[in-house]
């Protein structure tokens, strides 16, 4: 059966794929639940988690993780998720592998992640085929092994979930687990494109404006990159500004290539830093302001970019001491206020996990933010939502995903 994971409540989730038939009380209780009457659904819930109800169960386990109606408390979560789990339910025993991969509740564990995955993975549960392909790819609590990842990710790519289509195209382009074949990239991208994955469209347009797997188009490279630059994605916003600026695909217009690169810049893109700086420097497409050319190509050069640092030095040459000490103090203080953001990325930490994506993701489609799918991957959809949430309780906006945010999310929930 087709379970592909919507922006949906995670109530109308679990209601969608549970098989177990539900006993008395059940139903009150998910009617509570879905008008956010916690107390009620928990008095309807309890008793039948006592007596073994699987599903009973599991929202317990849930509202537990989430905090809803009570103290937020992972153990309690993992405890319930657990027997439901043992009793063969496959959305149980994704989150429980979810549990496992963060440590909410138990040991980090990814072998026991694992287990639980193939688990859910065998029942044919998208989510869990999903999250079994990356484990093997990245060889966590399972052997490294690209077969096995490319295994996983196309039955869950074959059920419609757009993560798995695009991880199963990026394994086609790299020829991981596959011979490369960029036409199978091109298939797997479109799929995964069409259903408003950013990351797909990005790497559709790659392919149309390098003509790989498809013929070189770049009409057809800037339609992929605008979906995805709409959406808040910054490789797409440089590449769209770039194509502004050589004029393929569109009428050249620096203006245009500015205000793209501005968006990737102001997301940390090093490469869109340092055009930037370029166009204040060069006064393409905006007014010639060497403050502020000093001040992007700083960025970009504090991130590695070799022709940022030239091009601050070359630029500092023609600047007086008191133009300098401003774009460094513009600079300094940019830089404050990204480190002072309790959800700032930092570039020595590893990657945010997709299970902790995940998670965020379900709680911000309970509280009714659009965040997208529950697929684990930070598109611009999710980056939107908690924005969205993060301006609604007068947190710092970043977009960016952390346990300090699941825990006001979870907050929220009571």
């Amino acid at each position: 059966m087709k379970r592909m994971i919507l922006a949906v409540s995670l109530a109308a989730l679990l209601v969608a794929i549970l098989s177990a038939p539900a006993w008395a009380g059940f139903g009150e209780g998910m009617a509570a639940y879905k008008r956010g009457d916690y107390a009620t659904a928990l008095r309807e819930w309890r008793p039948l988690a006592v007596q073994g109800d699987a599903p009973a169960q599991a929202f317990l386990g849930l509202m537990y993780d989430n905090g809803q109606g009570v103290p937020r408390d992972n153990a309690e979560a993992v405890k319930w998720l657990r027997m439901a789990a043992g009793q063969g339910l496959d959305v149980a025993q994704l989150y429980l592998g979810d549990m496992h991969t963060l440590g909410h509740g138990v040991p980090q564990d990814g072998a026991e992640a694992a287990k639980w995955y193939r688990k859910a993975a065998g029942q044919g549960l998208a989510d869990a085929q999903f999250s079994l392909g990356l484990m093997h790819y990245k060889g966590q609590g399972v052997r490294k092994d690209y077969a096995e990842a490319v295994k996983w990710l196309r039955k869950a790519a074959g059920q419609g979930l757009a993560a798995a289509q695009d991880g199963l195209g990026a394994m086609y382009y790299k020829g991981q687990g596959v011979p490369r074949d960029y036409g199978g990239a091109v298939k797997w991208h479109r799929k995964a494109a069409v259903q408003g994955y950013d990351g797909a469209q990005f790497k559709l347009g790659l392919m149309y404006a390098n003509g790989l797997g498809v013929r070189k188009d770049y009409a057809e490279a800037v339609k992929w990159y605008r979906k995805a630059a709409v959406q808040g994605h910054a490789g797409a916003q440089y590449s769209l500004g770039d194509m502004y600026y050589k004029g393929q695909g569109v009428a050249q217009d620096h203006a245009e290539a500015v205000k793209w690169w501005r968006k990737a810049a102001g997301q940390g893109h090093a490469a869109a830093q340092a055009f930037l700086g370029d166009m204040y420097y060069q006064g393409q497409g905006i007014s010639r302001d060497y403050i502020q050319a000093h001040t992007w190509f700083n960025f970009a050069a504090m991130r590695g970019n070799a022709n940022a640092v030239k091009g601050r030095d070359l630029i500092a040459g023609r600047m007086a001491p008191a133009q300098i000490a401003t774009a460094q103090r513009m600079a300094r203080k940019q830089t404050q206020i990204a480190k002072t953001s309790p959800n700032a990325p930092s570039a020595t930490t590893s990657p945010v996990p997709a299970t902790l994506i995940r998670k965020i993701q379900r709680s911000l489609a309970q509280l009714g933010y659009g965040s997208g799918p529950a697929d684990g991957f930070l598109g611009g959809r999710t980056r939107s939502a908690i924005r969205a949430f993060q301006r609604d309780i007068g947190l710092p906006v970043d977009g960016q995903p952390s346990e300090e945010l699941l825990g006001h999310l979870g907050r929220r929930h009571n």
